[in-house]
């Protein structure tokens, strides 16, 4: 378990301020994560990578030069908000355009989508792209589907490389999807992670037993067997990457493989070795040479006793690009050129650290019907708060029935981070709306993942929808409300029946909409509604899962509601309380 920390909230926070005060050579620290401390050419494509705490070296542990220039760092286990990923992006980009890449969770996909909307804004040309890796997650036909595990390191890799060779943000981005369509990991791990602050895992293995085909979040696995010899762990692993080869290569005899042996955190490397001297021997005995294989921690998911298993085919390109020189605090290879730190970055860095002063946060004019309807969104908040920290142990346990455990955790980090910011904002004379948009950013800061980012969205929605100016009736807050539930559709691309919070939310703004067309009073109306809700919520229980991290264990999440869409329906009644209060 994870035993040194101080409050588990600030755990990534803190982890991260450590890791570059001990890497300056690298790195320096920007909000949301690092980029380099060496200066980019101009010109060259700025290869921002990122994901959320809890993995290290992934994801900050890999900027540097040769591989990436910048990370964005979200929360444990939690992808970082768009705001945070445009921050970095921005810090690194050199003039040649960005390419965002990330792990295949919905989280990282939607906040990077976002940041990349953002850039692209800002005249800077973005492009995307997920690793796709872990066979297990999804079969071939849906590879799409698939998770981003260890496969991140070579795709990452040949990526970075080919940007250090000066090539244009498209050719870069086709190298990418080469490597990526190359690659395939597989993992075993048998016992789960312990979060910081945590009191038991978030999944367990039974004793003589491991989980075939995990994730790196706590996921459980897709399957159990018994616990293996080292020898029988590594021709699991071999026989079940050599049944899946990319489509332009008909058998491994006479291939070239990158191949990583991948330590998930607790596995000690004297065992990595033993395991790796039979993986050499399988893979030598199907005819495939191996080029620079690496063994060791470098995807992790803090204690779990794991190890996951990493192919990727090489053609001449990539073999190039995964052989280049590379230079960043937890991955080395080669020999570059001594670079010199970038003086103006590193003097404007330092200045601003060492002398600046913060500006004192203002706030848009708002009237004072709006500030007193910020009384009532304040409540509503500090309410949200409450029942998510009342309920944050039971949210955790019905997410890891098919999940990774962890949304009672973020939904506390992000609810808590809402009110603090919306209580920051209401004390500067803020009106509502802008009270609700400063709670989205902080929310989604803070929390991260897929909730972070939903969550994002419906509070903005409704802070968009209430403004600053009128003091909002029911129809104007149950427009927002609309307006928050089109919103989530299209950025998670979840409907009715997916077993998601959409299933509460759609139900309980049909409602909402219904009671005030009625005339009710906005406290009538949001009561009929959460009753909605709640109904809605149980209602997922018979549902099977056809998205986000519980859809490669479907079967398992029969019985139980979903975590998200139970979530919600108590958020719901809670607000009605605040909206009883200050009635």
């Amino acid at each position: 378990m994870t035993r040194l920390f101080n409050d588990p909230a600030a755990f990534a926070d803190e982890a991260l301020e450590g890791f570059t005060a001990a890497h300056r050579r690298w790195v320096r620290p920007v909000t949301g994560g690092v980029v380099r401390a060496t200066a980019t050419p101009a010109g060259q494509v700025a290869v921002v990578i990122g994901g959320g705490s809890g993995h290290y070296p992934a994801f900050s542990g890999l900027v540097g030069r040769g591989l990436a220039h910048g990370a964005a760092v979200g929360n444990v286990f939690a992808s970082p908000s768009a705001r945070q990923i445009h921050s970095v992006a921005t810090a690194a980009h050199a003039g040649g355009g960005v390419l965002l890449m990330y792990g295949n969770y919905a989280g990282d996909v939607l906040h990077f989508g976002q940041a990349a909307e953002r850039l692209a804004a800002d005249g800077v040309e973005t492009r995307t792209f997920a690793v796709a890796d872990d066979i297990s997650s999804a079969g071939p036909e849906e590879s799409a589907k698939r998770r981003g595990i260890a496969g991140d390191l070579p795709v990452f890799k040949a990526a970075a490389a080919a940007a250090e060779q000066g090539l244009p943000l498209e050719e870069v981005l086709r190298v990418a999807e080469r490597a990526g369509a190359r690659t395939r990991s597989f993992g075993i791990a048998f016992s789960g992670c312990t979060l910081p602050g945590a009191d038991h895992p978030l999944f367990t293995v039974p004793e003589a037993r491991m989980a075939v085909g995990l994730g790196i979040h706590g996921e459980p696995g897709i399957g159990e067997e018994a616990l293996p010899t080292a020898d029988e762990a590594a021709r699991l692993l071999v026989e079940t990457l050599l049944k899946e080869l990319p489509e332009d290569v008909a058998d491994p005899a006479g291939q070239r493989a990158a191949v990583i042996l991948n330590g998930l955190g607790s596995v000690k490397y004297e065992e990595l070795f033993v395991v790796y001297r039979r993986v050499a021997a399988l893979l030598g005995d199907a005819g495939v040479e191996i080029v620079d294989p690496e063994v060791g921690e470098l995807v992790t998911s803090f204690d779990m006793a794991g190890i996951s298993l990493t192919l990727t085919w090489l053609d001449d390109r990539l073999e190039e690009l995964w052989r280049a020189p590379a230079d960043t605090p937890a991955y080395r290879k080669g020999a570059l050129d001594a670079a010199e730190p970038d003086p103006d970055r590193a003097s404007a860095t330092a200045a601003a650290r060492d002398t600046a002063v913060p500006a004192a946060p203002v706030v848009p004019a708002a009237s004072d019907a709006s500030r007193g309807a910020a009384d009532t969104v304040l409540a509503a908040l500090d309410a949200v708060a409450r029942v998510v920290d009342a309920h944050a142990d039971e949210l955790g346990r019905i997410d890891a029935v098919a999940g990774d455990g962890d949304h009672g955790i973020g939904m506390r980090r992000g609810s808590t981070a809402a009110h603090r910011a919306a209580a920051d904002a209401h004390g500067l004379g803020a009106g509502a709306g802008t009270v609700l948009t400063r709670a989205a950013d902080a929310w989604a800061d803070k929390a991260g993942g897929t909730s972070g980012a939903l969550w994002g969205t419906i509070l903005r929605s409704l802070g968009t929808a209430l403004g600053d100016r009128d003091a909002p009736d029911a129809a104007r807050v149950a427009d927002g409300v609309a307006e928050a539930s089109a919103a989530v559709r299209r950025l998670g691309g979840a409907e009715v029946g997916d077993k998601t919070m959409v299933d509460v939310l759609v139900p309980f703004a049909d409602a909402l909409a219904a009671a005030t067309a009625e005339d009710l009073p906005l406290a009538d109306a949001w009561d009929r509604a959460a009753t909605t809700a709640t109904a809605a919520a149980a209602g997922t229980t018979d549902l099977l899962p056809r998205r986000g991290r519980a859809r490669p264990h479907a079967e398992k999440s029969l019985g139980t509601p979903d975590a998200g869409a139970h979530s919600l329906a108590l958020i719901t009644r809670a607000v009605h309380g605040a909206l009883l209060d200050h009635h």
